[in-house]
């Protein structure tokens, strides 16, 4: 498990790049503090939005639309 404490782009990027099994440069992504969970982060990649949770897990960031 991976303890996020500061949003570091370095660091996330190398999460993503995990993550993806992509390489992600830091310059590539948007890092914007999650509203719905405190110490969680947005992440913006090409055309793809992940969440990063506190515990350092990233997952694809599941938008629900209204019917």
């Amino acid at each position: 498990m991976n303890i996020i404490y500061a949003a570091e782009k370095p660091s996330i990027a190398k999460l993503l790049s995990d993550h993806t099994q992509c390489e992600v440069e830091p310059n590539e992504i948007e890092v914007r503090e999650n509203p719905d969970e405190t110490g969680s982060f947005c992440i913006g990649w090409q055309f793809e939005n992940y969440v990063l949770s506190p515990s350092g897990e990233i997952a694809p960031d599941k938008l629900e639309l209204a019917d």
